[in-house]
């Protein structure tokens, strides 16, 4: 069966030490077809150098169906952004927001999604940053849907606690409001440190964070992202591509 949850692609941040060219091709690689640009390889505020990046990978058969993560303010250059999106033929951009801004960012970037007709998906990143925590991310919702809905980074999600940090019971509390997904797998340390691992071999109950999310109707954009190893990342993505398959088939 495949579903939107099981047809992923991959973060541009996992290969953050190499250029555009070398990323299509490793992407190829993979056996996936799918990459959510960040802005480590492209300007998202140029849209002719956007539009050059954008043809290498189309011309390998790469599609962007996201970029991020982007911090929106409000201000009127952050529209740049959706056009870039559009220009890619992206239907989502992943995203966050500040505590001090976010009351004039969001009702600017709902009128950004109604006019271009792409969603924003509020990336959680961990407890040291706000929009971290379920019951802010449930403020940032209620004042920002339809267009703006949740991009689940399932292991900044477990970083906040088991308690209130469980991507499954995220993907069924949020059911209908998820835009994303960044498929990422942590171990911690006495002291709470986290670490990378192959997704679905750490914290992450993989099957049951899939399961949830087809049970929902998930019909986002759905990325791995391994943040170790910047220097030579295709072993581990290539095992995580591996899990991925054997925790959907």
């Amino acid at each position: 069966m495949t579903t939107p949850s099981r047809d992923f692609g991959v973060q541009s941040y996992c290969f953050r030490e190499f250029d555009n060219r070398q990323i299509a091709g490793m992407v190829r690689s993979l056996g996936l077809d799918k990459i959510e640009m960040c802005a480590v390889h492209a300007d998202f505020n140029n849209l002719p150098a956007w539009r050059e990046v954008a043809a290498i990978y189309s011309d390998e058969g790469i599609s962007i169906p996201s970029i991020g993560v982007q911090t929106f303010t409000g201000a009127a250059s952050e529209r740049d952004w959706f056009e870039c999106a559009a220009a890619a033929g992206a239907r989502h951009i992943s995203a966050h927001f500040h505590v001090e801004s976010y009351l004039a960012a969001i009702p600017q970037v709902v009128k950004w999604t109604q006019e271009f007709g792409i969603r924003v998906g509020i990336h959680c990143h961990g407890g040291y940053m706000f929009g971290g925590s379920p019951d802010v991310l449930r403020h940032l919702l209620a004042l920002g849907t339809p267009g703006i809905g949740l991009c689940i980074d399932t292991a900044w999600a477990m970083q906040i606690g088991p308690n209130q940090g469980d991507p499954v019971k995220w993907a069924q509390e949020f059911a209908g409001q998820i835009t994303g997904v960044h498929f990422k797998d942590f171990t911690f340390g006495p002291n709470g440190q986290w670490k990378d691992v192959i997704v679905g071999t750490g914290n992450l109950d993989l099957a049951g964070f899939v399961s949830a999310l087809d049970a929902g109707g998930f019909d986002g954009v759905a990325v791995i992202e391994y943040e170790g190893d910047a220097h030579d990342p295709l072993p581990a993505l290539r095992q995580c591509v591996e899990s991925m398959r054997a925790a959907t088939a």
